[in-house]
């Protein structure tokens, strides 16, 4: 039996819903990423920001924001000469620009910490980061790669590798 989460809500189960929220990125299902904004421009950003996956594993972005175009796009110097962000021997990706309900998805096989941006809109602190694996057992637990010259709403925006960790799943603040 699968509850909904309208229903485990209903129910009081808040606490539940996390579990298994957090739980659902170590499933074999792909893991969705929404493209938001609102109206008037003024504020955009992922949702969730921050996830915790297994190797192997896919991550959707759906665009989601009908006033804005957004990408999806990996720290590394291969993406307009951007800082690495990821695991060295990772192969970085790069969508076009994703009009309102278009998706891009990309499977992870290395373990580690990837970070992302949208190109328009990287300054205004939208950005995400993906963890593949887990750090404790792996021996790793700090970012590959540097911060690099990104902007200060980026370096604010990003959730700790510790709380996505603990939570699986981080929401936008």
């Amino acid at each position: 039996m699968r509850l909904t989460r309208r229903e485990i809500l209903g129910a009081g189960g808040g606490f539940v819903a996390l579990t298994l929220s957090s739980s659902a990125a170590w499933t074999d299902e792909i893991v969705d990423i929404v493209m938001k904004g609102r109206d008037d421009g003024s504020h955009v950003w992922f949702d969730p920001i921050g996830v915790l996956i297994k190797p192997g594993q896919t991550v959707r972005w759906t665009n989601l924001n009908s006033g804005n175009s957004h990408t999806t796009t990996a720290y590394s110097p291969e993406n307009f000469g951007r800082p690495l962000r990821m695991p060295k021997t990772a192969r970085p990706w790069a969508s076009d620009y994703l009009l309102p309900n278009e998706t891009f998805s990309v499977s992870y096989a290395e373990q580690g910490v990837y970070d992302y941006f949208c190109i328009p809109h990287e300054h205004a602190g939208m950005v995400g980061r993906v963890i593949v694996g887990e750090p404790a057992k792996n021996g790793w637990t700090q970012l590959d790669g540097a911060n690099g010259d990104l902007p200060e709403e980026a370096l604010k925006a990003f959730p700790t590798v510790e709380e996505i960790m603990a939570k699986g799943i981080v929401l936008p603040a």
